[in-house]
């Protein structure tokens, strides 16, 4: 999952950036408004962690900007503005939740499993295929009800697939889901990271449509 985190705070931004990092996030930091419509420009994300109080282009702005241009990416607001009318206004505005800093990250990221789950049209955080099963509370990775000792990138690479069952996914959408802003990706990157989870999960489990990408098999 690509996160867009829009905060201008430098040692908040550096901590939660770090800590949905290791939530098995691929996070983009951006530290003002402009530069958030800039990558919500250039690249598609699964959420937006937007704070309010930014530089250049406030965060309303950006939000309002969104969804006039029709943009319906998760947006979960992290502010320090604690009035019941900036949360309605916010919400009214088009983000569908809203947390009041200081916040606890635990609640964060619950909160965007509950977003994750909706988008999803789930109820719970266990997603399924086949033999395969992958809670994303717990990170946790098992096939045949076994567990699979899976590298964060492996972790990262099969909830790609699993959120996405009925799709092919090409090199770039797993790029732009593996790698943030500024990361060196070598040019069989995805491949290897392929052929090692084949090895754990089975090599007829992901398949490859010759110049369009791989997808998950039932086979």
């Amino acid at each position: 999952m690509r996160v867009l985190l829009v905060e201008d705070d430098k040692m908040i931004g550096e901590v939660f950036a770090e800590a949905l990092t290791d939530e098995a996030y691929t996070v983009d930091w951006v530290k003002d408004g402009s530069q958030a419509l800039t990558a919500l420009h250039a690249q598609p994300y699964d959420m937006v962690l937007l704070d309010l109080g930014l530089p250049k282009v406030d965060g309303m702005t950006v939000l309002r900007t969104l969804r006039t241009e029709g943009n319906n990416v998760p947006v979960l607001i992290l502010t320090a503005r604690d009035e019941v009318s900036a949360r309605i206004q916010g919400l009214d505005a088009g983000a569908d939740d809203y947390v009041i800093k200081p916040f606890d990250l635990g609640e964060v990221f619950a909160r965007m499993r509950v977003l994750i789950r909706r988008g999803q049209g789930k109820a719970d955080n266990l997603l399924t295929f086949g033999k395969l099963s992958l809670d994303t509370t717990k990170k946790r990775a098992l096939l045949d009800n076994a567990p699979l000792n899976l590298t964060a990138k492996e972790y990262t690479l099969l909830l790609s697939f699993m959120t996405h069952p009925d799709k092919v996914l090409s090199k770039a959408d797993l790029e732009d889901r593996l790698y943030g802003f500024g990361m060196e990706v070598e040019s069989n990157a995805v491949e290897f990271l392929i052929y090692g989870l084949r090895k754990k999960i089975g090599q007829n489990t992901i398949k490859n449509m010759r110049g369009l990408g791989w997808y998950l098999s039932h086979e």
